[in-house]
């Protein structure tokens, strides 16, 4: 299965318009964003758990990126509520469930081969920084080789400068509205821009919260 599989080409998707799709497992929807492949993919989702669904253990051969975006999820590992950030490093094996449902931002199949650091981070509690303009605040949350992982927030009426992202650029807006000369995206919505893609982002007066990844349109786009 194929979704938006032309990674030279900007997608844009309101994840509050499209429809859940069924997983494997009963209990666990997706909707995919971008994929390529079959249930072995390359693959960008919002992924839905209902209270006390999960799936049998399995093991990540390319990595899994997650974002908790609402409720709890788990794995015999611990328990991440809403807000947490995860890297399941390729090679690594969990049973994952949610007890109480939850919804989660996954990215599957997209790591670096010698990127084999877990990572957990409550973005909740974690520090920000100042941003290169006034107004602009980052949390980052990974990066290795060219390819990095952060949460940035825009206060209102704030304006970046024009830039280039070599590597492309994916945007999930987590909160207000984010702007560009290309048009207006507001909670919900997911952006990915192509490799040498330009654009002057800003906010108006809702401000924004979103997560951004970078660089990672470099790598191979295979399954």
């Amino acid at each position: 299965m194929n979704v938006n599989a032309d990674f030279t080409l900007k997608a844009v998707m309101d994840t509050y318009a499209l429809a859940w799709e069924p997983s494997p497992m009963n209990g666990v929807e997706r909707q995919p964003l971008d994929r390529v492949g079959d249930e072995v993919a390359r693959a960008s989702s919002i992924v839905r758990y209902a209270a006390g669904s999960g799936y049998s253990a399995h093991t990540h051969g390319g990595g899994e990126e997650i974002l908790v975006l609402d409720g709890i999820f788990s794995d015999e590992h611990g328990h991440y509520p809403a807000g947490t950030y995860l890297r399941n490093p390729p090679g690594s094996t969990h049973t994952p469930f949610s007890t109480e449902g939850c919804t989660l931002f996954v990215k599957l199949r997209q790591f670096h081969p010698a990127d084999t650091t877990p990572v957990q981070i409550d973005t909740l509690t974690a520090p920000w920084y100042p941003g290169l303009v006034a107004g602009l605040s980052v949390m980052p949350l990974h990066d290795f080789d060219g390819v990095g992982s952060a949460l940035v927030r825009w206060a209102p009426n704030t304006q970046f400068n024009p830039h280039v992202h070599p590597g492309g650029e994916e945007i999930l807006v987590l909160k207000g509205v984010f702007h560009d000369e290309h048009g207006s995206y507001p909670q919900g919505t997911w952006i990915r821009s192509p490799r040498y893609s330009r654009h002057a982002p800003f906010t108006q007066s809702e401000g924004a919260l979103i997560f951004v990844k970078t660089g990672h349109l470099d790598y191979p786009l295979t399954a």
